[in-house]
């Protein structure tokens, strides 16, 4: 189980870790022109992980509906359901880069940007949405390979487009003088070029398996269907981010500069950890799908265990390492304090985030995602208030930077676990069958 677990979790790991890195390398170019342009990419770059992050439900309903059929032993079955979830990332895809041009300076104005800062996150913001359909493409085509237990083709693409995008955000930033709007052109062409490479290879395999490759309006709104839940879901997880977002934007623009950096981080450690949560995804809808609750009960513990541990390894190495690393974001010594006092209270908390992302891919895999859209929502109705009393009462800079992330990361992560940890304990959620 073991060797199952990590042969799955390690290539997911390096493509999970590729994709924040993207707003790594923007974040640590941009923010060398100044402090307007980096808390511009703090405001632009929520929004559109935002977005797509509220189409993850292409990539995780597709895992646990592939890796179900295929453990009741259905291929074409399992390829098919890749192929409609292709689709609907496709036309969600253009849908989304349409509407987000379109309200860009509105919708950025609604998070609290005015000035320098505003004129820079519209900047971004629209030179990136071109490549939104690119980003849900991969989405949906990752989600299909993790479910035929493949992690390590998306994981030489994620890391090609990396390196892609890194190479074209120098030479559009610096090289071609277009500033922050060359880091956002940089990213969109890397994620289309990302999304061409995986798509190819679902369709392959679709053809070989003798699936359908014409959009099927059944298959896709089934695809939709199955993902709602999942779309509440992660629509709470997007809110307390954005809610995030607007109490750091209160604090001050050294308070919103430093949350970028810690939310950069914080988000490399969160996609790392995740990794161990798609391996469970995987080997649970595999195991339900074949009928085995005895093994599916075995996952369950064995990748607890190593996320709880995977966590506090990480939270160590994200405390300890704090001051060194911060200097690679920015010169400005105010946001750079404002940082590492932000990231040592994030690291305080890796190790219960560990256990709920891997929860949250157990349940996921399960198919589970009604009770996770309930969840959801309490768990944000608790988050709330502490938001909110941080952006009345917390001091602006460093102190109020510290006591966010300490409801974010500390009572928004231990709300999570409580009722995720509650759900598993049950057996409701083990549902055998393809």
């Amino acid at each position: 189980m073991d060797r199952q677990i990590v042969a799955l979790a390690v290539p997911a790991l390096g493509a999970l870790v590729a994709e924040p890195l993207f707003v790594l390398v923007d974040s640590a170019i941009v923010g060398h022109l100044g402090t307007d342009a980096l808390a511009g990419l703090a405001l632009a770059s929520t929004v559109l992980v935002t977005l797509v992050g509220l189409c993850v439900f292409l990539a995780y309903a597709t895992t646990a509906a592939v890796a179900r059929r295929l453990g009741a032993g259905d291929v074409r079955g399992a390829m098919q359901t890749g192929v409609d979830g292709l689709w609907l990332g496709l036309g969600l895809g253009l849908v989304l880069a349409a509407a987000a041009w379109l309200v860009a300076p509105w919708l950025l104005a609604a998070l609290g940007a005015t000035g320098g800062v505003l004129e820079q996150a519209v900047a971004y913001l629209r030179w990136s949405t071109p490549g939104l359909p690119g980003m849900l493409l991969v989405l949906a085509a990752t989600g299909a390979l993790r479910g035929l237990q493949d992690t390590r083709t998306p994981l030489v693409v994620a890391a090609s487009g990396a390196v892609a995008n890194a190479v074209l955000n120098a030479v559009l930033v610096y090289g071609a003088g277009m500033g922050i709007a060359g880091s956002g052109l940089g990213t969109a062409v890397a994620q289309l070029g990302m999304a061409v490479a995986l798509v190819v290879v679902v369709v392959r395999g679709a053809r070989a398996a003798g699936a359908d490759l014409r959009p099927a309006a059944g298959g896709i709104l089934a695809n939709a269907r199955a993902g709602v839940p999942l779309l509440v879901r992660t629509a709470t997880l997007r809110l307390a981010i954005l809610l995030t977002v607007w109490v750091a934007t209160g604090l001050g623009a050294t308070a919103l500069a430093g949350h970028q950096v810690v939310n950069a981080v914080w988000g490399l450690t969160a996609f790392a950890l995740d990794a161990l949560a798609i391996a469970a995804q995987a080997l649970v809808g595999h195991a339900l799908g074949a009928g085995d609750v005895p093994r599916t009960r075995a996952l369950l513990r064995r990748t607890l265990q190593w996320g709880v541990a995977a966590g506090a390894v990480m939270g160590l190495l994200v405390g300890a390492l704090a001051p060194v690393y911060v200097r690679l974001f920015t010169t400005d010594p105010d946001v750079r304090r404002a940082a590492v006092v932000g990231l040592v209270v994030a690291a305080v908390a890796l190790p219960v985030a560990g256990w709920v992302f891997v929860l949250d891919g157990v349940l996921i895999g399960a198919g589970d995602g009604p009770f996770l859209a309930w969840a959801g929502v309490a768990t944000l109705v608790v988050y709330v208030p502490a938001a909110l009393a941080v952006h009345a009462w917390a001091p602006p800079g460093a102190a109020g930077l510290a006591w966010l992330w300490a409801a974010f990361a500390v009572l928004f992560m231990a709300s999570r676990a409580v009722t995720t940890g509650w759900r598993a304990r049950g057996t409701a959620w083990m549902v055998t069958g393809a």
